[in-house]
């Protein structure tokens, strides 16, 4: 009896249609002390690391594609090579942070904080800044982004 039951819920599964696999939701970081915390290498898309403090974390080489940074502290922190496309980065404070090829592409970082920060070989196509913002970066803006192959000056909009 208890095997026939089984067959039928498999059954009942393949037909319809069903994943066998659980959908893994979005990891929820808000509002966390995450001081030099190692997030390197990771496939992260749609975290939330609204209001987050991330001092000297290790976000390099990650995958945060539709994330949400909503005035996270990433002062210090390694987003080198990090894919931040359509990612929310508004109010967030990036001072001394690396963006070393980086993408950001979609990304909202209006009213962003960016002080003292490395951006070479970043691509910022179509994110908005303020012009305060956008006069501090292209300032330190050069190189050209290794996925994108587009230069980050242009990307910003430099003249």
């Amino acid at each position: 009896m208890q095997r026939h039951l089984l067959a039928f819920l498999l059954a009942l599964v393949l037909l319809i249609g069903l994943p066998l696999q659980p959908v893994q939701a979005a990891m929820d970081y808000a509002k966390q002390v995450l001081i030099g915390a190692d997030f390197s290498n990771r496939e992260m898309q749609g975290v939330t690391f609204n209001l987050t403090n991330l001092r000297e974390a290790d976000l390099s080489g990650s995958d945060l594609r539709g994330a949400s940074l909503y005035g996270a502290k990433l002062q210090d922190a390694n987003l080198t090579g990090t894919n931040l496309r359509d990612a929310t980065l508004d109010s967030a404070v990036l001072d001394g942070t690396n963006l070393t090829d980086a993408v950001l592409e979609d990304a909202f970082a209006f009213n962003t904080r960016f002080i003292n920060v490395t951006i070479t070989g970043a691509d910022f196509t179509n994110v908005p800044f303020r012009g305060d913002a956008l006069k501090t970066l292209c300032a330190a803006a050069d190189g050209t982004n290794p996925v994108t192959g587009r230069d980050t000056r242009d990307t910003l909009g430099c003249p």
